[in-house]
């Protein structure tokens, strides 16, 4: 097998998931407010196997838990983006998407001490205007868009898809693309949610989703030199006792597979130094 790199990332979405989503009575609210719960659990097993990681946090979940926050970042894991309220981005006008961009840098900032080099944008969409004002705040990376499973890539602006003619792929910029999957992601695979818009069954066995987790890692450690895959998490569905076990299960079984752990902007760095490009 050649080598590669995972990526454990967490979105540490907290109570803004659910306001996002117009979900806002006390139920819905505690679920959100278990991700707090969580996040000390799951740093704790990141310590335990010397694994380092990015959290994606909205600007509302780092004013919410300053200390969790904090906490993050003195274990030396990358804290990234993921709007200030998890705002689909494709609802916003510019100056809105711009505001939120930059308020929520600047939270994080003050917390910190260290500007967010990275984003993550919440649902996984981007306007016409999202790589442009990314490279305005001066971010490096995303990690938002599905275009490869296994390797980075230059995020473009000016695609354009004129009805009744080819799709006209626009211009690289020098963000770093470092894609996801909805296959990837542990939201889905185990929240129930039942609302008159949305059903989300979830509630599946965690064994059985990392399975399938493994089984593309392994694919990539097959046929590409230097791939990289990103998992997804969220505190408030990976911190639930079973699942946490098999969190601990899957990173041992990564481990004997020969995969390193990284953060995504040093991924990110990693290409512009010409690996992960094959």
């Amino acid at each position: 097998m050649t080598s590669g790199t995972v990526c454990l990332t967490f979105d540490f979405d907290a109570l803004s998931r659910w306001i996002a989503w117009g979900l806002a009575s006390p139920g819905p609210l505690s679920r959100g407010e278990f991700g707090a719960v969580a996040v000390p659990r799951i740093l704790r097993l990141l310590s335990g196997h010397d694994i380092p990681a990015t959290f994606y946090t909205p600007g509302h979940t780092a004013e919410t838990y300053p200390d969790l926050v904090r906490q993050i970042a003195d274990a030396g894991h990358e804290l990234a983006l993921h709007g200030y309220c998890h705002e689909p981005v494709s609802e916003l006008s510019e100056a809105q998407e711009r505001e939120v961009l930059l308020r929520s840098a600047d939270i994080l900032e003050k917390l910190t001490g260290q500007r967010p080099s990275g984003c993550r944008t919440p649902s996984w969409d981007f306007t016409e205007h999202t790589v442009g004002l990314m490279a305005e705040l001066g971010l490096s990376h995303d990690s938002s868009l599905m275009g490869h499973d296994y390797l980075p890539y230059p995020a473009r602006t000016g695609d354009r898809w004129p009805a009744g003619e080819p799709y006209r792929f626009g211009s690289p910029t020098g963000i770093v693309e470092v894609p996801v999957s909805w296959t990837l992601d542990d939201f889905p695979a185990f929240e129930f949610i039942r609302t008159e818009q949305l059903v989300m069954p979830g509630l599946r066995r965690p064994g059985e989703v990392f399975a399938n987790w493994l089984d593309d890692v392994r694919y990539m450690l097959t046929e590409y030199q230097d791939g990289v895959c990103v998992l997804t998490f969220h505190p408030q569905a990976i911190g639930r006792g079973h699942r946490m076990i098999a969190l601990r299960q899957l990173i041992a079984e990564l481990k004997d597979l020969g995969v390193r752990f990284a953060r995504v902007d040093t991924v990110a760095e990693a290409w512009r130094q010409g690996r992960h490009r094959r």
